[in-house]
């Protein structure tokens, strides 16, 4: 009898140790994912040599930016297609440079990511 109570003494405590491995899998925080697409495309496509998330750079700041576009209902077409053709005047005298390589795909998430205020998650 006491072999049998300790084996099932062990098999609850299995169990209960992969049920809390289990939840605290599904709890764990998105993080594990790793930055936003728009995030992580803009750092491969050097985005971040002018421009940082909160502070002018070369180029005004991606928070900057969502402020000032937040009202335009254009600005998804408007930021992508100066992401693409490049351009200038709008922030400064320093030309934002051409990326004509980036695909339509890529610099959607880019500029969303960019118009959502830039969230790191």
């Amino acid at each position: 009898m006491r072999v049998a109570t300790t084996r099932i003494g062990r098999a609850s405590g299995a169990l209960v140790l992969g049920l809390g491995v289990l939840i605290a899998g599904l709890s764990a925080p998105a993080q594990a994912a790793g930055p936003p697409p728009g995030q992580r495309i803009a750092l491969a496509n050097a985005c971040m040599g002018c421009h940082a998330v909160d502070r002018k750079l070369v180029g005004p700041s991606f928070q900057q930016v969502a402020a000032k576009y937040k009202d335009d209902a254009q600005a998804p077409a408007k930021l992508a297609h100066k992401v693409k053709a490049g351009g200038s005047g709008v922030w400064g005298m320093i030309p934002m440079p051409a990326h004509p390589k980036m695909s339509d795909a890529d610099v959607r998430a880019v500029v969303d990511w960019v118009l959502q205020g830039a969230p790191s998650r």
